[in-house]
């Protein structure tokens, strides 16, 4: 696989903290789905039956738990075994995508969605025909049009076809136990998703991790009332560039239960170590929300995977103890429904940019009001994460309104992408972010406007 080094960060001077201010926004309009021509005619492994006990409405854990990952789930890889088997599709399906987040990971600008429906092709005033629904699909920004603040182009890679009408396969891999059931069920309403609800975490130089919450969907056929259970957290790492498209691992079945925070699957942060910004070294920071503001916990890079390992601020220190949903340890207050905690070179600490529960279409963000500059340790001598918990934020400040929102709809799934503009990004020391967000169309999902929009914009800071 190719390394593409990301840009240097770029530093501001000084010793304090430079606050941040909003010089430009740019509105860029809604993202057009590009799906690849060609796909992977392999020749699909049948899941498991299960006994008629566990075919029923309601969750159930153990088919999360008690079976392995499936064999035919998540991306078809494109390599010596199987790149003789490409074909063309038949059509280009038509995409109605709605939720999911993003990110940069080596040298390519993902875009994952919670939910994606695929039909045959739409005109105007002839909808296209349903051919399957999927969780957890993912596309590549084609092009860079956010550069020029124009609408997005994504692309889907080759491997996240099912058969040659266009029928998606989800990136994030599921076990055996949630594969059949969704099978079993299809047409009645019930299925179990992996949905990236939160952005990708920068983890090495070729990987990313999505902490990602496995929802329960159930939905009545009669009313058209839906209702989504919260079941638990997963863990996934994500590789890119890849023949196939970028393709998610799922480390753990399960890593955080139901009854516990949802941490993660609000975001995460990575503070690297002593090898540097994409080394192996280092630790993660997890963020939880709970009533009143957002919890926050950390493991070391190399224990991701085992739930023990992890330690949780409780208001005075760290410790083993998980926090419950009940905890106030906040280290920031208020109520959010999504987030991006970044760290500006530009501005010497650390920026949340995020959306709240008030159905309003505004982007905020609030700035970590440290009483000096906050710079990453360049030896590892230090963990520039810790500030997090030693200082307050400053209030809440409007970044961005989303225009042309529909009567009576309202804007969700804001995201912030890290390293979209390059050596221009927040991230990496420059002064663009681009912000991304779903909303509903009021239109039928096989039309040409489809149900729901993935739209972007982006600001300039000061």
């Amino acid at each position: 696989m190719t390394y593409v080094p990301p840009p240097p960060m770029k530093f501001a001077g000084g010793s304090s903290v430079i606050v941040p201010r909003v010089r430009f926004r740019t509105f860029h309009g809604i993202s057009v789905n590009e799906p690849s021509s060609q796909y992977v005619k392999i020749k699909h492994e049948a899941s498991p039956k299960l006994d008629d006990s566990l075919l029923t409405v309601g969750v159930n854990d153990k088919l999360t738990t008690g079976y392995p990952l499936a064999a035919d789930t998540g991306i078809i890889p494109v390599d010596e075994t199987t790149k003789h088997l490409l074909a063309d599709l038949k059509q280009k399906p038509h995409l109605s995508r709605d939720g999911g987040k993003g990110g940069y990971l080596n040298g390519q600008k993902l875009f994952l969605f919670c939910d994606t429906g695929a039909y045959t092709p739409a005109f105007p005033g002839k909808p296209g025909d349903f051919l399957g629904f999927v969780s957890g699909s993912v596309a590549v920004d084609k092009g860079g049009k956010g550069t020029n603040s124009e609408p997005l182009v994504l692309e889907d890679g080759v491997g996240q076809w099912s058969d040659d009408a266009g029928r998606m396969r989800g990136m994030s891999p599921l076990t055996a136990g949630e594969q059949s059931y969704n099978q079993a069920m299809q047409g009645k309403g019930q299925r179990y998703a992996i949905w990236p609800e939160s952005s990708i975490v920068p983890f090495n130089h070729t990987h990313a991790l999505l902490y990602g919450a496995i929802v329960y969907d159930n939905v009545n056929r009669a009313t058209k009332k839906t209702v989504f259970t919260y079941t638990g957290t997963t863990l996934l790492t994500i590789t890119a560039p890849v023949a196939s498209g970028p393709r998610a691992d799922r480390l753990v079945e399960k890593l955080f239960t139901q009854e516990e925070v949802e941490w993660g699957t609000i975001g995460a942060f990575r503070s690297y170590g002593a090898s540097g910004q994409g080394g192996n070294d280092g630790r993660v920071y997890v963020l939880g929300k709970a009533s009143g503001g957002l919890l926050i916990g950390r493991v070391d890079a190399d224990k991701i995977e085992d739930r023990g390992s992890y330690t949780y601020w409780n208001g005075q220190d760290w410790t083993s103890d998980m926090q419950p949903r009940s905890s106030t340890a906040y280290f920031i207050k208020g109520s959010y429904m999504d987030g991006d905690l970044i760290y500006s070179p530009i501005h010497l600490t650390f920026i949340f940019i995020y959306l709240t529960p008030w159905a309003d279409s505004i982007f905020f963000y609030r700035y970590l009001k440290s009483d000096k500059a906050i710079r990453p340790s360049t030896d590892g001598s230090y963990d520039f994460a810790e500030n997090l918990v030693k200082y307050e934020w400053s209030e809440e400040q409007m970044l961005y309104k989303a225009p042309n929102v529909p009567d009576g709809k309202y804007i969700y799934a804001g995201g912030a992408h890290q390293g979209y503009y390059d050596n221009e990004d927040l991230s990496n020391g420059g002064r663009m972010t681009l912000l991304s967000w779903t909303v509903s169309t009021g239109k039928e999902p096989g039309e040409v406007e489809s149900e729901y929009s993935h739209v972007t914009a982006h600001v300039e800071w000061e």
